[in-house]
């Protein structure tokens, strides 16, 4: 390869990986605050899928990509509030829940979807990152999704949360032993409830990401799994918010590096650089996931350590 060839490769890796790797960091610090609290929501792909219908859906009504935005993450919190009040319920797993949510999710949005398919909507503006470059190709491919920077703000503020402030504090005690959580008077459920919810927003902004970012349209394949691939990094990243940041953009890179390869003129193999991100999602739960051991950094009342 020539060295523009290899400095396009490069750019497209790296550009790729903000794009891609865009959703995976709302939706697994959506759920990292969620797993915090003692709750899994395995339903995330449903919230992700609704969400993405329901920002493309709300932008194109209101010729707004911010108030498509907020539509969207509106809508994610509302399905996740749905979850957390069904598990909130005796006798009632989470697991199964969850399943039963992304089936709801993802049918409500095709079902509501259909009409949107075609229509264009507008789209969250681009940040130019390849601004010092004067290589066309660079300079398209380095174009930073805006609401990223919220999400990096995002998990700086989980981190300093979680360790620094009474509700964070919260989420963690009611995470690691709800016993001692109602013995200081707190309701464990309306702790849960309220993070699944928050968790649910926060997701939602990645289901916003995908539809009025990249790839920028409505259609029924638009998730590719990633809701599910999400609770993997959430593991991946030891339940640190700031680690998620890194998982989240290693999967993207990992997401781009078959339409990088091609972009360059390399076509054999696409499709199998495409299946990356579900092989390093079945790696990581293979080496993380020992029957009969409790991930560092687990919370202690996750239903998977009961």
């Amino acid at each position: 390869m020539t060295a523009d060839q290899w400095i396009a490769l490069v750019a497209g890796i790296v550009g790729g990986a903000l794009r891609v790797g865009a959703p995976f960091l709302f939706v697994s610090l959506g759920e990292c605050l969620t797993e915090k609290s003692g709750r899994i929501n395995l339903g995330l792909e449903g919230v992700l899928v609704l969400s993405a219908m329901a920002a493309f859906g709300g932008a194109y009504l209101t010729d707004s990509a911010w108030l498509g935005v907020l539509i969207g993450a509106t809508a994610g919190a509302a399905l996740a509030l749905l979850h957390g009040l069904l598990c909130s319920l005796d006798r009632v797993n989470d697991v199964a829940t969850g399943i039963a949510l992304m089936l709801f999710g993802t049918g409500l949005a095709f079902y509501l979807g259909k009409p949107l398919i075609q229509p264009q909507a507008p789209q969250i503006p681009a940040i130019a990152l390849g601004f010092w470059s004067d290589n066309p190709v660079v300079r398209s491919a380095l174009q930073l999704n805006a609401l990223v920077p919220l999400g990096l703000v995002l998990a700086v503020l989980l981190y300093w949360g979680f360790a620094h402030t009474r509700a964070g504090l919260l989420v963690r005690m009611a995470g690691d032993s709800a016993n001692a959580t109602r013995a200081l008077g707190y309701s464990v459920s309306g702790i849960r409830i309220a993070a699944t919810t928050a968790g649910g927003f926060i997701a939602g902004l990645g289901g916003a990401s995908l539809t009025l970012f990249y790839p920028g349209s409505w259609n029924e394949g638009i998730s590719s799994g990633q809701g599910l691939i999400a609770v993997a990094l959430v593991i991946f990243a030891r339940w640190s918010p700031l680690r998620c940041v890194g998982a989240a953009f290693l999967f993207g890179g990992a997401g781009a590096l078959g339409p990088a390869l091609q972009s360059i003129g390399v076509g054999w193999g696409y499709h199998l650089f495409n299946t990356v991100p579900y092989v390093l999602t079945l790696v990581i739960l293979v080496f993380t996931c020992k029957p009969g051991s409790v991930a560092i950094g687990s919370p202690g009342e996750l239903s998977s350590t009961r």
